[in-house]
C-alpha cells in the first residue's frame, strides 16, 4: 500500500476531467489549483517549454468551448477566473507537466491524476463490454420470443377442439 500523503482526493480529480472536442481533458486553472500554484505561473512554465506540449497534449479552448465548459461549472463568481482562454491538457499533457513543474507536490498530484485517468479508461472498457453483452442478450431474447410464440401457437392448435371431419353426402 502506498504511504504517500493524499494531495488531491480522487473525486476532486474525477470531477475536474471534462470532455472537450471528444477528448478527456483538465483545464489549466483546475490543475493549478491541484498543484497549489497560480494559473499564470503554470501557463508561464508551459509557454517556456512549448515544444513539450504539441496539440495532442495541450490546446487552448475557443471562446465557444470555454462558454460551454463554464455552464458545466455552474455560475462563476465575477473575476474568479482568468480573462484569457484556458489551456486544456490531455492525459499526456498532464503527464508532461510533471517535467515542467519541479515541486514534490506536482509529482504527487500527477501520480494521482494518472491513476484516475487509468481508472476512467478501465471503466470505459467495462462499459463497452457490458453494452456488447446487453446487445447480445437482447438478440438472444428476441430469438427466444419468436420460438416461444411458435410454441404457443402450436399449443393453441392442439388445445382447440378439432372439428370432426364433415361427412360427405353423396357418392
Amino acid at each position: 500500500m502506498d504511504s504517500s500523503p493524499i494531495v488531491a482526493p480522487e473525486t476532486d480529480i474525477q470531477q475536474s476531467i471534462l470532455q472537450v472536442r471528444g477528448i478527456k481533458v483538465m483545464l489549466d486553472f483546475q490543475l493549478a489549483d491541484l498543484y497549489g500554484v497560480e494559473t499564470k505561473s503554470l501557463k508561464r512554465a508551459v509557454r517556456r517549454n512549448a515544444e513539450r506540449f504539441p496539440p495532442d497534449f495541450m490546446f487552448e479552448l475557443s471562446k465557444d468551448e470555454y462558454d460551454s465548459v463554464r455552464y458545466q461549472f455552474g455560475t462563476l463568481k465575477r473575476g474568479e477566473h482568468s480573462k484569457f482562454l484556458p489551456f486544456a491538457f490531455t492525459e499526456q499533457g498532464v503527464a508532461m507537466l510533471s517535467s515542467v513543474l519541479h515541486s514534490k507536490r506536482a509529482v504527487l498530484v500527477n501520480i494521482a491524476i494518472m491513476r484516475v485517468f487509468a481508472k476512467l479508461r478501465d471503466s470505459i472498457i467495462i462499459q463497452k463490454e457490458l453494452a456488447l453483452k446487453l446487445k447480445e442478450l437482447g438478440l438472444a431474447v428476441g430469438k427466444h420470443d419468436v420460438h416461444i410464440r411458435n410454441i404457443f401457437r402450436a399449443l393453441e392448435r392442439l388445445m382447440s377442439p378439432s372439428q370432426p371431419p364433415k361427412r360427405r353426402i353423396g357418392y
